[in-house]
C-alpha cells in the first residue's frame, strides 16, 4: 500500500508541475495528457506490436545472459587457476558501458535485432556472472573438507555443495540483470531502430513535434510499468526458488 501511495503521489506531482507553470507545458504535459495519449494508442495494433517486439528482445537477451552467466560463473569459479587467470580481464571488461558498444554492434550485425541483443547480453551478463563467482567462492570450507572426506565427484560437489550456496547469489544477479536488460533493449531500439519496438516508437514520437510529446512520455510510463512488473515477478520467483533458504524462510508458528 505504501508503494501504491508513492506512485499516486508521483503521478499527482507530474500533473501539478506543468499546470502550475513550474515546468513548460509544451515540453512536459500533465500526467493526464500522457495517459490520454497512451489510452488512444492502446486501441491500435501497432502499439501492442511494439510492446511485443520489446518483450521478445528483452526476454531473449536476458535468457542468453542468465544461461551464460551461470555456466561461466560455475566453470570459472570452480577452477582456481582459471579464476585467477580471468580476474583481471573480467574487471577490465565489466565497467565498459554497453552503449559504448553501439557502433561495434551496428558494424558486426547488419540486423538491428542482433545488434540490440549484443548490447543486452553484454550488459546483463556481468551481474549474473559476478554474483555466481561470489557464490561459488562462498562455499563453507568445512563443507568442502567434508566433501573431500566422502570423496565426492565434481558433479556431486556441484549439485550438493556449490549449487545451494551459489543459488541465492545467482537470483540476486538475475534480478539486477532483468532491469538492466530492459534498459538496454529500449536504448538499443531508440538509437539503432528497425525493430518497431517501444524504443523506436519513442523516437518517432519525439520527432513528431508538439503532438508527440505526450505520447513520448506515455511510452516512457509503459517502459516504467514493464520494469516494475519485472521486478515484482523476479522477487516472487526469488522467494519461490529460495523458500528453503534462511533468508527467505519464515519461522513456523509454535
Amino acid at each position: 500500500m505504501k508503494g501504491l501511495g508513492g506512485l499516486l503521489g508521483f503521478a499527482l506531482l507530474l500533473e501539478l508541475l506543468p499546470r502550475l507553470g513550474i515546468v513548460p507545458r509544451q515540453h512536459f504535459p500533465p500526467f493526464s495528457a500522457m495517459c490520454a495519449s497512451l489510452a488512444e494508442q492502446a486501441g491500435r495494433g501497432a502499439f501492442w506490436a511494439a510492446v511485443g517486439g520489446t518483450l521478445r528482445i528483452w526476454l531473449l537477451g536476458l535468457a542468453v545472459a542468465v544461461a551464460g552467466g551461470v555456466l561461466l560463473g560455475l566453470v570459472i569459479g570452480s577452477v582456481p587457476v582459471l579464476r585467477a587467470a580471468t580476474a583481471s580481464t573480467i574487471e577490465f571488461l565489466r565497467p565498459i558501458p554497453s552503449v559504448a558498444l553501439l557502433p561495434l554492434a551496428v558494424v558486426l550485425f547488419s540486423a538491428p535485432v542482433r545488434s540490440i541483443l549484443l548490447l543486452v547480453v553484454y550488459a546483463s551478463l556481468w551481474p549474473v556472472l559476478i554474483q555466481v563467482l561470489h557464490g561459488v567462492a562462498d562455499v563453507d570450507p568445512v563443507a568442502r573438507e567434508t566433501a573431500d572426506s566422502y570423496r565426492l565427484g565434481r558433479w556431486e560437489r556441484t549439485r550438493y555443495l556449490v549449487w545451494p550456496t551459489m543459488l541465492p547469489y545467482a537470483m540476486t544477479g538475475i534480478r539486477l540483470a532483468t532491469s538492466i536488460a530492459l534498459v538496454l533493449t529500449v536504448t538499443g531500439e531508440l538509437f539503432i531502430g528497425g525493430t518497431e519496438g517501444l524504443g523506436e516508437q519513442l523516437s518517432l514520437a519525439r520527432n513528431s513535434g508538439d503532438d508527440g510529446v505526450a505520447l513520448m512520455y506515455g511510452l516512457v510510463i509503459v517502459a516504467g510499468v514493464l520494469g516494475v512488473a519485472a521486478n515484482l515477478v523476479t522477487r516472487r520467483a526469488e522467494r519461490a526458488v529460495l523458500a528453503w533458504h534462511p533468508s527467505v524462510r519464515r519461522e513456523l508458528p509454535l
